[in-house]
């Protein structure tokens, strides 16, 4: 990921509603979350939020897709991916050992309850 499109990803999530509709994505996936249902859960109304979530899309955190006359928003998890890679590409000088913890961290949210990978 370049760092520009780091930056532009990041801008995207520094803005208090956009980042609570991201993770409440996040946490529905893999079947995703209507827009309707996003801003009532997060209690925003549904304009409002039509607008964050035109802005999460821009920046490829989300995509959405039609279902009937829903519009179903879901995480691109690739995106994700990068942009986690590109947090941590030069962690720790070379030396992996020291990133453990952060990789331990990131473990049980990435593997399911048979211990496959997500």
């Amino acid at each position: 990921m370049e760092p520009s499109a780091a930056t532009d990803t990041f801008a995207a999530l520094a803005q208090s509603t956009r980042l609570a509709a991201f993770r409440l994505i996040m946490r529905h996936e893999p079947d995703g979350l209507p827009a309707g249902e996003v801003a009532r859960l997060l209690d925003v109304p549904q304009n409002t939020m039509s607008t964050h979530l035109a802005i999460l899309t821009r920046a490829g955190l989300i995509s959405s897709e039609r279902v009937s006359r829903t519009v179903v928003y879901r995480a691109e998890i690739d995106r994700v991916r990068e942009l986690t890679s590109f947090l941590v590409n030069d962690c720790c000088g070379g030396r992996p050992e020291l990133c453990e913890p952060l990789v331990a961290e990131f473990t049980p949210c990435c593997t399911s309850a048979s211990g496959a990978r997500c």
